[in-house]
């Protein structure tokens, strides 16, 4: 089998990516969904609240993704469903298993890799224990109940103020079950403003910061929750648990980027957001081999995914018909003071457009602020911020023209304090 784009994952990223390549010249794709249909978790995102950057409305996730899979359609992208990529490697060839087909080799001119993130699970943040049933990932539950079916429990604590945890809070409660309390390891929440009223202080569930879940009771099915709050080391402060009596507990402690099959073709991965380097095109350390959404680093809402999807659709397709250009001015980007992580890591000045949008998180929260954007230590631009937070991602939009240099340099980003 030969293509000359094939694009890995059909959620949100990777449906967007591969519309943008055909509308900008590529004509034989194919797209690789691992799951029985397109759109990814847009699937199980009942609740409104996307769009509003792509078409200035608010959409649920299914209609979301409705809008995208039509297109793809109307446009003719060949698509498979219920396959597995078993791996990829530097050669750009890809290998499928299905039932239909069996196993099989692609071969591409270019990949773009759109699989998504995971979520954190209990083992993955140590919680002591028995195993009893009743211990859900936020996004496990939403699916039990958004699409299969099934309720998960009565009376829930929430451990993590994740998205996904604000939104099953409210969800649950709708559904009929009482959540007793969200607990937060962190002193401030790790999810957007807008959900913190709109799931919780509209239904009166409290929200408790520098918590944690110590003891589970329960060895059949979860009975409570003993929680504590924790000192500036994260560790439990004595004399302080708090025992909740409930049946069910939800996890909602954070999403991995999942680059199993990135790492095993030997693309370098950033420790700092678990994802792939990547150029302004969305490029990784391979050539040819793209990456866009969750998969580079984890978002907070699905229309900066299919912006940063789009870019790769267009990156792709530069190099597909060989018009990108690696060979001009360089300049990395570098995280200053308050920055954890700017995406992307490097810009080919010679292949930016018109602008670039830059994509990154603060380390704490600060109030009246201001983003310095440095050209080798010089300020080109200053952007002010009544607040930015950990939950919330940052964009820095910068022209071409901002960015104007003869060299090879570093472009940094800082907070300031006002």
């Amino acid at each position: 089998m030969k293509y000359d784009l094939v694009v890995v994952g059909g959620g949100p990223a990777g449906l967007a990516a591969a519309i943008e390549a055909r509308k900008n010249g590529v004509e034989r794709i194919v797209l690789i969904e691992r799951d029985r249909e397109l759109g990814g978790i847009l699937q199980q995102c009942i609740h409104n609240g996307f769009g509003l950057h792509v078409f200035g409305e608010q959409l649920t996730g299914p209609e979301y993704a409705e809008r995208f899979i039509n297109e793809l359609n109307n446009l003719k992208i060949e698509y498979l469903t219920n396959t597995m990529v078993l791996e990829i490697n530097d050669k750009k060839e890809v290998y499928i298993l299905n039932q239909e087909l069996g196993f099989r080799r692609i071969e591409a001119k270019a990949i773009i890799l759109s699989m998504g993130c995971r979520e954190r699970t209990r083992g993955a943040i140590g919680i002591p224990g028995f195993r009893p049933a009743g211990i859900f990932t936020a996004g496990t539950a939403q699916r039990f109940i958004n699409i299969e079916g099934y309720m998960v429990g009565k009376k829930v604590v929430i451990l993590g103020s994740g998205d996904i945890g604000l939104i099953m809070a409210r969800r649950l409660t709708l559904e009929g079950a009482k959540v007793l309390a969200v607990v937060e390891l962190m002193p401030y929440s790790t999810g957007l403003t807008r959900n913190i009223v709109q799931c919780l202080h509209d239904y009166n569930i409290p929200l408790f910061f520098e918590h944690t879940v110590i003891d589970i009771k329960g060895k059949n099915r979860v009975e409570g929750v003993t929680i504590a709050k924790v000192d500036n080391n994260r560790v439990p402060i004595r004399g302080t648990e708090v025992f909740y009596e409930c049946d069910t507990l939800l996890l909602s402690v954070g999403l991995i980027p999942e680059n199993e099959l990135s790492r095993n073709a030997g693309i370098e991965i950033d420790a700092r957001t678990s994802g792939p380097f990547v150029n302004e095109s969305m490029e990784t350390s391979i050539e040819g081999i793209f990456a866009c959404g969750n998969v580079v680093h984890v978002h907070d809402l699905v229309d900066f995914v299919t912006q940063e999807a789009q870019r790769a659709g267009r990156g792709a397709a530069r190099y597909i018909k060989g018009e990108a250009i690696d060979n001009g001015v360089v300049i990395r980007t570098v995280n200053g003071n308050g920055i954890r992580y700017i995406v992307p890591q490097k810009l080919r000045l010679e292949n930016l457009n018109d602008e670039i949008n830059l994509f990154m998180r603060v380390d704490n929260i600060y109030n009246n602020c201001r983003l310095d954007v440095k050209l080798d230590g010089k300020i080109i631009k200053s952007f002010k911020k009544r607040k930015v937070t950990p939950g919330e991602m940052e964009t820095v939009k910068l022209k071409k023209s901002d960015l104007s240099t003869y060299n090879d340099c570093s472009l940094s980003i800082e907070v300031v304090k006002e």
